[in-house]
């Protein structure tokens, strides 16, 4: 158990039943008439729906033990995502539903925080960035590099993203695994 007043961002609620609520955000409110109030943005951990919700101060909430790992990203196991546990060596296979978004930047050797709750995979935390090469992109037309447009290129893992004109394949980008935009190159 925990107050509201000790919410942090990314902590794991218990609320109204056995379901599992992430904050995403919470702010302290002290009006200057009334009691004080905490207001926090949460998302279901399996739904992924996001509520606003507001508590009195201090009022107990249930937190839920949520184990993250880093796991291993091994390979595809027909619609399976197969990850390893990097201190135990065990592999646990996952859906393409709790993977979600991450599905986009997964390649073979990627490291990745999986959040486990009583033994059931709930949701794949990538880094705020990734490196990927571009499998293929149409070519830049010369003359179109000063409008500082945009083209599709596809990246090895399939995933579409819109990068500069200059950008061609094989070259190694960084990717911003919450929005899908390019970031920049990196040099190797």
């Amino acid at each position: 158990m925990a107050t509201t007043n000790d919410l942090k961002n990314g902590m794991v609620l218990k609320l109204e039943g056995d379901q599992l609520w992430s904050v995403v955000e919470f702010q302290h409110v002290k009006p200057g008439k009334g009691p004080a109030f905490v207001r926090t943005k949460l998302k279901n951990v399996l739904s992924g729906k996001t509520v606003d919700k507001t508590f009195n101060a201090g009022t107990k909430v249930e937190t839920a033990t949520v184990d993250r790992r880093g796991m291993q990203f091994s390979y595809m196991d027909g619609e399976y995502f197969v990850f390893m546990d990097m201190d135990t060596f065990d592999q646990i296979h996952i859906t393409r539903e709790v993977v979600g978004t991450a599905a986009n930047y997964l390649i073979e050797g990627f490291e990745a925080t999986v959040a486990m709750y009583q033994g059931n995979p709930l949701f794949v935390e990538l880094p705020a960035a990734v490196e990927l090469v571009i499998e293929h992109t149409e070519p830049g037309v010369q003359g179109d590099r000063s409008t500082g447009g945009s083209k599709p290129a596809r990246l090895e893992t399939g995933y579409e993203v819109g990068v500069p004109l200059f950008i061609t394949t094989g070259e190694k980008i960084k990717v911003d695994t919450r929005t899908g935009d390019y970031l920049g190159r990196v040099n190797s």
